[in-house]
């Protein structure tokens, strides 16, 4: 929206036109997000108490999460709003990727309400049954996928790129259905059980969230593409506020959410972040990156399927607890140790991620 402004004002001040300069507003974008959410968060927290919107806590769960009964939760929709609010100031509106991106958030975050809702508000302990949850994640992630296949207007925006080995970029075609479904389901699910402990998910999120703004970046410049030997995406530009714009409303929601949280985003914040993740991953043709990036993610979603498998299967359990924080956790871990020890991963897993742009 402003920099569309710009452009008109341009011809009279030529000083508005900073305001379309990609850096600018990618840095701009950080910033407004930041400050919505750092604003609104003791609002929403307060409201939370008011309504006594408290996080319901699991009796078989590590005795130190006992405490946190009660604790306002659904601060997902902070940090959806602050994202939604900036990527419509600061990105270009007649970009496609940037409403793909807007509407994967949205169409997450409600599938989180209805499921935090009913948790929170009904007491029902089961929230949204998980065949419900995952139809409406399925029906989101194949409509989005299939717009995406359908508006596609150059052979790169299908291509499979596969980090290490650049010359093996083969045309998806109709497979780039059924992969974005996977991507937008798995990142999805994957963000929500990563959201155990204060800090986790969102200080993840935010690590990849900045790592997959410098490959948007580079995606759409073609001279830095060509040298990267990687899909020339123009289109792609405008994910870099997006981008942005999720490491600022993710610092400012971790203001609150740093150990003791004051308020824990539940599956509105989660379900949506992963997903948004997921789109960006698709839209840059970066699905393996993101595998990559989010390895913290991969960690505890096998976590749990191993767990699950090895109890029908054997009747016996791998780990303590699943997922794997929860493990670490009772084998006595702090709970702010885990958070950094997972952080540290995350930087150094982004940092590899990066590094795979270069080498062929």
């Amino acid at each position: 929206m402003i920099v569309m402004l710009s452009e008109w004002l341009s011809q009279y001040v030529d000083a508005c036109r900073v305001f379309g300069y990609l850096t600018f507003r990618a840095v701009m974008a950080l910033f407004t997000a930041l400050a919505i959410s750092l604003a609104l968060g003791p609002k929403i927290i307060n409201f939370m108490h008011v309504l006594h919107y408290g996080q319901p806590v699991r009796d078989d769960g590590p005795q130190s999460h006992l405490k946190k009964q009660g604790t306002p939760t659904m601060g997902g929709v902070l940090i959806i709003g602050s994202i939604v609010v900036t990527v419509l100031m600061w990105c270009r509106l007649d970009n496609v990727y940037v409403w793909y991106a807007l509407i994967t958030f949205v169409a997450y975050a409600l599938i989180g309400f209805a499921d935090d809702y009913l948790k929170v508000v009904r007491h029902d302990p089961h929230g949204l049954r998980a065949k419900y949850k995952y139809f409406w994640q399925s029906l989101v992630a194949v409509c989005l996928a299939c717009a995406i296949y359908a508006t596609a207007e150059r052979p790169q925006e299908t291509q499979f790129v596969v980090p290490f080995f650049k010359e093996f970029m083969p045309e998806l075609g109709v497979l780039l259905i059924p992969l974005c479904y996977l991507v937008l389901t798995g990142s999805s699910n994957a963000v929500n059980l990563t959201d155990g402990l204060d800090g986790l998910a969102i200080i993840t999120t935010i690590t990849v969230a900045a790592g997959m703004g410098v490959v948007a970046w580079a995606t759409s410049n073609v001279n830095v593409a060509d040298y990267l030997y990687i899909p020339y995406l123009p289109k792609a530009s405008e994910l870099t506020m997006v981008c942005t714009a999720i490491v600022g409303a993710g610092l400012g929601f971790l203001w609150y959410n740093t150990y003791p949280a004051e308020i824990f985003m539940g599956d509105v914040g989660s379900l949506a972040l992963g997903a948004g993740l997921g789109i960006i991953a698709v839209l840059l043709r970066e699905e393996i990156l993101l595998f990559i990036m989010g390895g913290i993610f991969v960690m505890e979603t096998l976590s749990v399927i191993l767990q699950v498998g090895s109890y029908k299967l054997r009747g016996r359990r791998i780990f303590r607890m699943a997922p794997l924080h929860h493990h670490y956790e009772k084998g006595g871990w702090p709970e702010p140790r885990v958070m950094a020890r997972f952080w540290i991963i995350t930087i150094i897993l982004v940092l590899v991620g990066l590094i795979s742009l270069k080498v062929r």
